[in-house]
């Protein structure tokens, strides 16, 4: 079998499947890449949604029976969108970042990949796979860094020459002997814009990444958010894309090559106060096509009472005295406890007293008293 030439075919075959960029690298083991989880491990950096399991992270055959090969794959995703709705006083939006327009990505990639998959099988029937995305056992930055696809960034993103950062990663583990592509040098150089100017710190340096910190992470998290990342969190439903939009390397990208990740921008930027009552059907059925909604609507709707309090909406206050009252579940009561002390107000003064004798909850109890503590004359 002549490998260099089916690796040909395959480069000219993913361009027709709608692949935007494709490496590939050996199965070695990723040994940088392992000193650099365990530090993160021993850090605390961890999101707590990885492979448990770090060997498996970094060693291909500990998870596939005989590797040769990885090929990596990338696809260019839009960051600009058209058409996007105003947020105006009595209908403010909440925002879902790039990597959550369109359809989910995962799905969007595993439909690439598993054609990539049927067509070298129609040339090697013996071939055989492992494909996956973001959620395998493989770090995807570190195979598409060694594929050649991009480069690390500081932002900790795949940073393509093409496409700047705005790529979704994909790879699939072989029985096949692939040639391995270069991989690219680092070009992030002095530039440090995206560590100076992430909202709560959470990159230390460039590179690494506490993702305990980052938005993108704690606006999937479900409990109560510490008050020191509210304030950060601004408008954010899902996800964050600061240190995206300020590198350089993507000024002037945007790029509209698949329909499906076309955002619709009533779902991308929603209203805010119709997400606080919104019924888990209703969720599913709007939003469950997006990758933002995995995690369900809790964090989504603790996110948006946040957001109102960011934008002062005094339109909200009966939303959220109604959620304050009357929603089962505490974070969700807090939450729109100290949204109410936020924006203030006598009304929402008159709600908090009121709540404060009969709420039960002792941590919806601490909500309600810092919400009286903002409503306080020398508040400041």
């Amino acid at each position: 079998m002549d490998f260099d030439q089916l690796k040909q075919d395959i480069i000219e075959y993913s361009k027709e499947i709608g692949i935007d960029k494709i490496g590939f690298t050996t199965a070695d083991s990723f040994s940088e890449m392992k000193n650099r989880l365990i530090r993160q491990e021993i850090l605390g950096y961890q999101s707590g949604f990885e492979e448990k399991d770090i060997e498996k992270r970094v060693d291909p055959s500990l998870i596939f029976d005989g590797p040769k090969s990885i090929i990596a794959i990338a696809l260019a995703y839009p960051s600009r969108m058209k058409d996007a709705p105003q947020s105006k006083r009595g209908e403010r939006r909440g925002i879902f970042c790039r990597a959550s327009w369109g359809t989910d990505y995962h799905h969007v990639l595993r439909d690439r990949l598993a054609t990539l998959e049927d067509y070298i099988v129609s040339r090697v029937p013996q071939a055989r796979f492992k494909s996956m995305v973001d959620t395998g056992e493989l770090v995807d930055r570190a195979v598409a860094e060694r594929a050649g696809i991009g480069w690390s960034g500081k932002n900790c993103s795949i940073i393509t020459p093409e496409f700047g950062s705005y790529v979704y990663l994909g790879e699939m583990v072989t029985n096949l002997p692939f040639e391995p592509d270069e991989p690219m040098e680092d070009q992030c150089g002095t530039c440090n814009k995206c560590v100076d100017v992430c909202p709560t710190g959470a990159l230390i340096e460039g590179g690494q990444l506490d993702a305990q910190k980052c938005i993108a992470f704690l606006t999937q998290t479900k409990g109560f958010l510490a008050d020191e990342y509210r304030v950060k969190l601004g408008n954010r439903l899902y996800g964050c894309d600061t240190c995206q939009t300020v590198c350089p390397e993507n000024k002037g990208k945007d790029f509209h090559f698949h329909k499906e990740m076309e955002p619709d921008p009533e779902i991308a930027k929603p209203l805010l106060k119709p997400l606080l009552t919104i019924s888990n059907r209703e969720f599913k059925e709007r939003y469950g096509h997006v990758s933002g909604s995995w995690r369900g609507k809790k964090p989504i709707q603790r996110n948006a009472i946040i957001a109102l309090a960011h934008y002062k909406d005094e339109t909200a206050i009966e939303d959220l005295i109604e959620v304050m009252k009357n929603d089962v579940r505490p974070v969700m009561r807090g939450t729109a406890a100290w949204a109410l002390g936020k924006i203030g107000g006598s009304e929402a003064e008159e709600a908090l007293l009121t709540q404060q004798v009969i709420e039960e909850d002792d941590e919806v109890l601490a909500e309600i008293e810092k919400g009286m503590v903002m409503l306080a004359p020398d508040a400041g």
